[in-house]
């Protein structure tokens, strides 16, 4: 959004160096998943292709003494400092020889203060006495992505990192390491608030839908989502929040960001689908909707599609939706039958429907007057007790239109079956 409203270009860069954690399939479904969403790209790095630049960064470091080689284990770091000291710089002036299992460490000064101002969370200072000497080399010679990143940043002539806010700790060890470069300024930073679930608790993969996989199989508009994800922390001046991209390019601003952490709604996130799905055209919603609807007939699809796009917040709403009509009468809710069955007049309006049904013309208008005629007669509400027979809801489609697909024999069964549960 910030690219596009500033007319700058948009980098996807492939962090990748790490290959037990950049495996094909997942770089894949990152990359489907952006262009899902509709975010576009104008440059795309991988920086596996780049591996043998970070090396002889890295080399050159250690050459003018502004990192060194480290053969410490984790755990005999552990033994001398203790569980949660941190690397205590024991190998400095040791001059360990490259080899395997010898990491490179960069060393960090010893005073001074490395600061940026951040445009989400302001002037954010860390002293250099607080930051050990971290690796930018692992011990199994690949680069780490701190490393990689301060370089890419630099070569790339990145003006602006725009990212979460648990990256913050590592955005000194990225600073003190673009210095060591050769550069005497440094990309603007915006660090943003996470997204947490109901229970303001980060978005976990082990208990939230956090794949965009998740929610294109229950039937979510990439443009509802879009549009949503874009209200997570920020949002446009005059409160109107669902409206085309184009326009929300124009207003967006960084400094606008709210500092606090996003909640993701899944209800507001319903509605925002919800008023996607109605605006489309009846064509595009038949064509992005059927396949949700399961094995039903195309001809009654296209005869149901206009009520149940008035209707739903998802497509995967679609089944339990149209099921009375495309298959057998699903069972009611106990509690909603009593509350609607259990009236004393609804046996009488079963009886009357029942014996009209039998002759009346079999169109939707026919129907309606049947039904409705039924009520007015008696002084009681009919249509919602011949619903719950038919359909086992309490609401849903209208009645009359759909009803008019069914058999009359079917019609009839499902009510005689009603009236004899009573």
């Amino acid at each position: 959004m910030y690219a596009r409203s500033t007319g700058g270009a948009f980098v996807l860069r492939i962090e990748d160096t790490d290959a037990d954690r950049s495996r094909p399939e997942l770089i894949e479904a990152i990359r489907d998943s952006l262009v899902w969403l509709g975010v576009d790209w104008d440059e795309e790095y991988r920086q596996s292709d780049r591996f043998d630049r970070y090396i002889e960064v890295a080399d050159d470091f250690v050459a003018k003494g502004l990192a060194y080689r480290c053969d410490c284990s984790q755990e005999a770091v552990k033994a001398r400092v203790g569980e949660n000291a941190g690397y205590d710089g024991h190998c400095r002036d040791r001059n360990v020889a490259p080899g395997d299992g010898v990491a490179v460490r960069f060393k960090t000064p010893d005073d001074g203060i490395t600061t940026w101002d951040d445009l989400v969370r302001g002037r954010v200072e860390f002293a250099n006495e607080t930051l050990e000497d971290f690796v930018i080399v692992r011990s199994s010679g690949v680069p780490m992505f701190h490393l990689a990143n301060a370089y890419d940043d630099l070569d790339m002539n990145i003006t602006h990192v725009i990212r979460g806010e648990d990256l913050v700790n590592t955005t000194p060890r990225v600073l003190l390491l673009r210095r060591a470069l050769g550069a005497a300024d440094q990309p603007t930073y915006a660090h943003l608030p996470l997204i947490v679930n109901e229970q303001r608790k980060k978005l976990s993969k082990r208990r939230d839908d956090v794949s965009v996989g998740d929610y294109t199989a229950r039937g979510y508009l990439s443009e509802a989502m879009r549009n949503y994800l874009l209200t997570l922390g920020w949002g446009p001046k005059d409160n109107i929040e669902i409206r085309p991209i184009e326009e929300l390019v124009e207003r967006f601003d960084l400094a606008d960001i709210n500092k606090a952490p996003a909640f993701f709604d899944i209800r507001k996130l319903d509605h925002f689908n919800g008023e996607y799905i109605r605006k489309l055209d009846p064509a595009s919603f038949v064509e992005q909707s059927r396949s949700f609807a399961g094995d039903v007939d195309p001809q009654l699809y296209d005869t149901l599609a206009p009520w149940v796009q008035e209707r739903i917040k998802r497509y995967d709403e679609i089944p339990a939706l149209i099921e009375w009509v495309v298959g057998p009468a699903p069972q009611p809710e106990e509690k909603d039958w009593r509350k609607v069955m259990g009236k004393d007049h609804v046996p009488q309006v079963l009886d009357v429907v029942i014996e009209r049904l039998a002759t009346a013309p079999w169109t939707a208008a026919a129907l309606t007057e049947t039904v409705l005629g039924v009520g007015e007669e008696l002084g009681v509400k009919s249509q919602l007790p011949v619903r719950m027979a038919l359909t086992g809801r309490r609401s849903g489609l209208p009645l009359f239109e759909p009803m008019a697909e069914l058999d009359r024999a079917e019609v009839v069964r499902r009510l005689k079956e009603a009236r004899e549960r009573l």
